[in-house]
């Protein structure tokens, strides 16, 4: 027994030491061959920790930290997606990190001057052979030109003297940061955080501590797209509108809203789009008058309109377009008034568009037209009933996040934005029943330029003849086909 026990611990400190010499070196290379160009450039986020540092108040720091990472099911995480101001400034996509940006050249202890220090996640081969290769201090100077990088757990013992600042700007935390086991995870880092600042419990008592300005400055920021975010803005709406006009042409009455989404989704992804920026919604017949329907559950969509307001997210940024689409391909007289009644709204809207103008203005234009339009059609009685069938408002900024940030009081050159009014009648309206559970949506994301604006997505049709043309044609997806499951036979389905 005594040597069996011997033996035992010898294995379990041998295994323990190979372990811990594994964890100090650092991964292999992963090949960089094949992956896309069209990244943004380190440059770019050196540029926006530029125009941040011109905005941010006199003798002030700006803290972001990383999101938090998220349960799916159990032990299983959702697909990581930064913080998107960490992202923008940084270009670190990585959790568990935090970027400090200075108003003003700082100097360390051994005389180095900076203005940004980035904590990153610290190398470690075998976390890495499960959850992919990470970037390191290293990797950070190198690929990000952030020569201040340090590991997360540096962060403790750094010395920064938080009292000599008038402002520290930082966004409210999330709720759901976890505690694990690593003391340099995002829970320590925030904890760390707060105890170098010397954070009080209420913020107002001390107004240095700032979360209220972070989203005004950086939303000043990204509300205005640079030429590279207008690239990548303008291939993830065509990427949206090519899904649209492919499944226009491939649908068919005995179609799921799932499948559509697949179909979307696909089209999306052929053209190198990483995902959707919100969960696509596909709504045929009533449940197009849900607003955001998300579950797609529908086993056959039917002959009647589908509402389909999908994404696709390109490098982080995400479009947002939605088509109205008759699924037997031609509208029904209901149909076609309501749909030519949104598509009017729009263009009223599309006309007061330009750099300076009021988006109040873009949006009283569009709720004139639909009043107007509801009323001669007797749905609505007067004109302050409007809002019964058009719920929303008229649009939102898009960029990294699909409601990005930014004001929309007065609208900006360089702005992207959508335009998206509509009319939504359900099962049970104060209306004749001819009317119920017609739901159009026209959504296009716009750029808007000195003079006018630029219609991003052009590529996928808007006028009722177009639409009706293009539902019409034959897809490249009409002939796929796949074997029925097993156990639908066997169930007799």
């Amino acid at each position: 027994m005594f040597e069996k026990n011997c033996l035992r611990k010898f294995l379990i400190g041998t295994f323990l030491l190979i372990s811990i010499n594994i964890c100090a070196q650092p991964s292999p290379q992963i090949a960089n061959d094949n992956l896309p160009t069209d990244y943004l450039k380190k440059e770019f986020h050196e540029g926006r920790r530029v125009a941040l540092r011109n905005i941010m108040p006199d003798n002030s720091v700006m803290a972001i930290f990383a999101y938090p990472t998220r349960t799916f099911s159990n032990d299983v995480e959702y697909l990581y997606h930064q913080n998107p101001d960490l992202y923008y400034f940084s270009g670190y996509k990585e959790p568990h990190s935090l970027l400090l940006i200075f108003k003003e050249e700082q100097t360390d202890s051994s005389g180095n001057a900076y203005k940004e220090i980035l904590f990153v996640q610290k190398r470690n081969a075998l976390a890495e052979q499960w959850t992919g290769k990470r970037l390191g201090t290293e990797g950070a100077k190198e690929k990000l030109g952030i020569s201040m990088a340090f590991n997360g757990n540096d962060f403790k013992n750094y010395s920064i003297d938080f009292s000599k600042f008038a402002k520290i700007i930082f966004d409210k935390f999330p709720d759901d940061i976890a505690n694990g086991n690593d003391k340099a995870d995002l829970f320590d880092l925030v904890q760390q955080f707060k105890q170098k600042t010397e954070m009080p419990d209420e913020l107002s008592k001390q107004n240095r501590f700032d979360t209220r300005s972070y989203r005004e400055i950086t939303g000043q920021l990204r509300a205005i797209k640079t030429p590279e975010e207008k690239d990548l803005l303008r291939k993830a709406v065509e990427i949206s509108c090519l899904g649209q006009n492919e499944v226009m042409k491939a649908i068919r009455p005995d179609m799921s809203e799932l499948e559509i989404q697949g179909l979307h989704e696909y089209v999306h992804k052929r053209y190198g789009a990483e995902g959707v920026g919100y969960g696509s919604i596909i709504g045929a017949g009533e449940n197009g008058c849900i607003l955001h329907y998300m579950e797609n559950t529908k086993t056959k969509i039917g002959t009647s309109v589908i509402l389909m307001d999908v994404g696709a997210e390109y490098h982080g940024y995400t479009a947002d377009v939605t088509r109205t689409v008759p699924v037997d391909g031609k509208f029904s007289k209901e149909e076609r008034a309501i749909y030519q009644l949104v598509y009017d709204a729009q263009e009223a809207a599309f006309n007061t568009l330009k750099n300076d103008s009021k988006w109040i203005d873009a949006s009283n234009a569009a709720i004139d037209v639909i009043a107007d339009g509801l009323l001669k059609l007797g749905i609505i009685k007067n004109k302050n009933e409007v809002a019964r069938y058009y719920p929303h408002g008229l649009g939102h900024h898009i960029g990294m996040d699909v409601h990005d940030r930014g004001s929309m009081r007065i609208l900006k050159k360089d702005m992207v934005i959508t335009v998206e009014p509509g009319i939504y009648i359900p099962e049970g309206s104060n209306c004749d029943k001819k009317w119920w559970n017609i739901a159009v949506r026209i959504e296009d994301d716009v750029l808007i330029t000195e003079n006018g604006f630029e219609l991003l997505s052009h590529f996928a049709p808007r006028k009722i003849e177009d639409i009706e043309k293009m539902v019409s044609q034959k897809s490249v997806l009409d002939n796929y086909k796949l074997p029925p499951l097993e156990s639908n036979k066997k169930k007799g389905f």
